[in-house]
């Protein structure tokens, strides 16, 4: 038996420890925000807020979550009510496809959680391990700048992703 405190709830789950935490939040607690992309922990449409820090959930087998706090996308707000970074990402129109949002909202969530007021470098830095293909990178740092209160960078090589350069 595994026990995981997911969003604030605990759960206990009859699942072979092995498994990988992605698997058990999808198909086990129903939590279908983290997505499967590579299963090798490269590209972060998996990723989780674990103790603060952003885990890709993939990669990681149930067992060494221990008694740490997983957060997914779930928990910062629904459809209806939005959590703050959430908003941003809509009103940025950071998604396309949509398939890596999940794992940016969680990756620049950790971020935030831990320093409300990034500079540019952190934050490009903090989410370069998250990829999306549609590349609306700019969006997404668009969103998150706004919630960290941070300017638009000028124009020029600044506005493009590390990631791209």
């Amino acid at each position: 038996m595994i026990s995981l405190l997911v969003n604030g709830v605990q759960h206990a789950l009859d699942v072979d420890p092995s498994t990988p935490l992605l698997y058990v939040l999808r198909n086990d607690l129903h939590l279908h925000g983290a997505k499967f992309g590579c299963g090798l922990g490269q590209c972060g449409a998996c990723t989780v807020v674990l103790d603060g820090q952003p885990a890709f959930s993939c990669v990681m087998p149930v067992s060494t979550v221990g008694t740490r706090h997983v957060q997914t996308i779930e928990g910062l707000g629904s459809a209806a009510h939005p959590g703050r970074l959430q908003s941003a990402f809509i009103r940025h129109q950071a998604a396309q496809c949509g398939y890596c949002i999940a794992g940016m909202i969680m990756r620049a969530q950790a971020l935030l959680d831990r320093n409300p007021h990034p500079t540019e470098r952190e934050l490009r830095e903090h989410m370069q391990p998250n990829l999306c293909r549609c590349g609306t990178h700019l969006r997404i740092l668009a969103a998150i700048r706004e919630v960290a209160g941070l300017p638009a960078p000028s124009t020029g090589s600044a506005a493009i992703p590390s990631s791209a350069q």
